[in-house]
């Protein structure tokens, strides 16, 4: 009698499988973007440019993968086609003032700024999704934040070296979440191969035209930083992240994009000399134990 109530508790329901699988995908998807501004820095085209080769080097690598991934392209209501196009013009329009913010400031502050998202988005589920918080998820998001303040704190730099760049970079935040919202309404109906691939395709026409528009210089000579950007930012970090926002609340996704700066901090500090400060480290201090904070609530519904 008192073996069946174990065997329940003993295995997760399938919701709160899929959303520790999601929380990892977040995590491994803000590992490989956080790479991005770095390749960005180490290609031989403009800034806009290597957006656009992200994107056409992508495309054709997600329209493969989705068939094999049992991910198969589905007929698409013409609501839904707005959608993904309105999807990827904001999410060409992010990359452009994203590539350009990061020639003019610090590698922590394009990703910090680029990633309000990690701030708006959430907002966005309290508000208009009323996706509320639990209590545990609350003080995480609020620790997240003082953490992401500290790192801000001392990284940003009231100077006209890094002012532009900073607000280049900010705009893309305001850009990539609303290319989040869509996103979020979209992967009610499509899976996350076919919705990344087709947002993908929508945003390599304008890239381009950014990229022209600005005098760019758009061919390359050495391809290793692009296929880099286009891999392991386009197809894993954002096909990771596309198909953790269809299982996890914006306030989980948002404190998973405060990792990224975390790890830019880190990567132009090893190969770009911007060294961390004590007020830096604190406040990815802050921002870890913030992620274990917000795994608590789940955990503790799988053990009942």
């Amino acid at each position: 009698m008192q073996s069946q109530p174990e065997s329940v508790s003993s295995h997760p329901s399938p919701h709160h499988a899929a959303q520790r699988i999601g929380f990892a995908a977040m995590l491994a998807s803000n590992l490989c973007l956080a790479f991005g501004p770095w390749f960005v820095r180490l290609a031989d085209t403009g800034p806009v440019a290597a957006g656009f080769w992200r994107l056409a080097l992508a495309a054709p690598v997600l329209l493969v993968l989705s068939p094999l991934a049992r991910q198969p392209f589905t007929r698409i209501p013409p609501a839904l086609v707005v959608t993904i196009a309105i999807g990827g013009l904001l999410f060409a329009a992010d990359l452009a003032s994203w590539h350009l913010g990061i020639l003019h400031t610090k590698m922590a502050n394009a990703t910090l700024f680029g990633n309000a998202t990690s701030l708006m988005f959430p907002i966005y589920g309290f508000l208009v999704a009323r996706a509320w918080p639990t209590r545990m998820q609350g003080i995480a998001f609020g620790l997240a934040t003082l953490g992401t303040l500290l790192l801000m704190g001392r990284s940003y730099e009231l100077s006209a070296n890094n002012l532009l760049g900073d607000l280049l970079c900010l705009f893309a935040g305001v850009l990539y979440t609303c290319y989040f919202i869509a996103i979020e309404r979209a992967r009610a109906t499509l899976q996350p191969l076919p919705l990344l691939a087709l947002c993908t395709i929508a945003a390599i026409l304008p890239m381009l035209l950014f990229a022209l528009a600005l005098g760019e210089r758009v061919m390359p000579q050495h391809w290793s930083a692009l296929i880099g950007l286009a891999l392991l930012s386009q197809v894993i970090g954002q096909g990771l992240i596309v198909y953790a926002i269809g299982v996890l609340p914006p306030v989980v996704i948002g404190l998973g994009l405060l990792t990224q700066p975390m790890i830019a901090a880190v990567v132009g500090w090893f190969a770009y000399d911007e060294r961390l400060g004590t007020l830096d480290i604190v406040g990815a201090v802050a921002i870890a134990i913030a992620l274990v904070l917000v795994r608590a609530p789940s955990r503790k519904a799988i053990a009942g």
